[in-house]
């Protein structure tokens, strides 16, 4: 058995948190706007280059998403949530992961939080 610990952290900004891990096959990642001062749209896209950059520390990428869990503190905004992500998500329905959408009370200022799992490829 190997001594190294077999699972994958992405490290977080608050202390006790990493931003995602990995283990085997599968990788998770969640984030948050780094700027709480911008609207739902410039915060959905901060998200998405975080999703990006932990996902890539984790040695994998968007096209290989899952599920992704969206928080979103007022749920009459999803329209605008709508936008930024098919941005994100790209055309090709072949990376379309499976996607639930939800109203949750959130940190002051956040107006949206993903929660992402992907597989990794081999």
């Amino acid at each position: 058995m190997s001594s190294e610990w077999p699972v994958l952290r992405s490290p977080g900004v608050a202390p006790g948190r990493s931003s995602g891990s990995a283990f085997g096959g599968l990788a998770c990642a969640v984030a948050t706007s780094d700027d709480k001062s911008l609207n739902l749209d410039g915060q959905a896209r901060r998200c998405f280059a975080k999703i990006d950059r932990v996902l890539n520390d984790l040695g994998t990428d968007k096209r290989f998403l899952l599920s992704v869990t969206v928080y979103l503190s007022n749920i009459g905004d999803k329209d605008v949530f709508e936008a930024a992500w098919r941005d994100w998500v790209g055309d090709d329905s072949r990376f379309w992961p499976q996607r639930a959408c939800i109203g949750a009370a959130l940190s002051p200022g956040t107006l949206v939080e993903l929660s992402v799992t992907a597989g990794r490829p081999a």
